[in-house]
Order: structure tokens, then C-alpha cells, then sequence
């Protein structure tokens, strides 16, 4: 289902640069919003210093959002290594014409995040626990 919805050229480029881990996208994670029901944009932002907590604390409890978060793990025999993972966040709480904006344009952004290998849909916190959805997402790829 296409929506209409566009992604900024800002997002394409930023992520480019995000997964390179040049400046100024040296960073944690990107939340994204739908601006006026046409435009995928970055919300939020976080440092390389902020953790997987401080990104579900950005996202809003009753607002659908994507997010964008360079996960770091170790593997199961002990590697250190990381894994860009995309979130769809998109809440049973928000309000209907927003979680159907949001699924229907979620392919629209995951297309210009070219090389985001995990990608996790959330409808509640419980889905955003790190070791319970998180770690055995992005382990199935190491």
C-alpha cells in the first residue's frame, strides 16, 4: 500500500554518512516523524554516548515514529560488533489514521535506508525489550 509519502533527501543522505560513521552523523540513532502527512523527516537525534534506553525514551508513548539505531552486541561465541537496526514504532495507543499512515509508508523510507539489514515492527514496550525482541533480531544475522 503506497501512501504518497515522500522521504527528504535530508534522511537519504544523513543515513548515508550514519552508516559510513562520518560527521556529523557519528551518532546513535535517528527518530523519524511523517511531517503533514507528506514527508518522512529526522525528529530526533542521538550521540554516539546515548544507549539503546535513551532511544525507546525518545520515542513517544502514543505516536507512531520510525527509529534508526546502530545496535552494539556481542555475539553469541563473545565478538564485540554492531548492527543497524530500523524500528517501525507503531503503537496500539496511537490513533488509527496515523498507525495506517505510518504502515503504509513504511516501505517508502525502508527503500531509501538501503543496506539496514534487521528491521523490527514494535506495537508496544514490550516488543522494544532489547534482550526479549532486540538481541535474538539482530543475533540471527551474526
Amino acid at each position: 500500500m503506497s501512501t504518497g509519502v515522500d522521504v527528504s533527501d535530508e534522511v537519504t543522505s544523513s543515513f548515508q554518512k550514519f552508516k559510513l560513521g562520518q560527521e556529523p552523523y557519528k551518532l546513535r540513532y535517528f527518530i523519524y516523524v511523517i511531517q503533514d502527512k507528506k514527508t518522512v523527516v529526522i525528529e530526533k537525534q542521538g550521540d554516539r554516548s546515548k544507549t539503546y534506553d535513551d532511544f525507546v525514551e525518545d520515542l513517544p508513548e502514543n505516536e507512531s515514529r520510525y527509529g534508526l539505531i546502530d545496535v552494539e552486541f556481542k555475539t553469541d561465541d563473545g565478538r564485540p560488533t554492531s548492527k543497524i537496526v530500523f524500528i517501525s514504532w507503531n503503537p496500539d495507543t496511537a490513533p488509527i489514521r496515523s498507525k495506517m499512515l505510518y504502515s503504509g509508508s513504511k516501505e517508502a523510507l525502508k527503500s531509501a535506508l538501503v543496506g539496514v539489514g534487521t528491521h523490527v515492527n514494535a506495537t508496544d514496550h514490550s516488543e522494544l525489550d532489547f534482550e526479549e525482541s532486540i538481541l535474538p533480531a539482530v543475533k540471527k544475522f551474526t
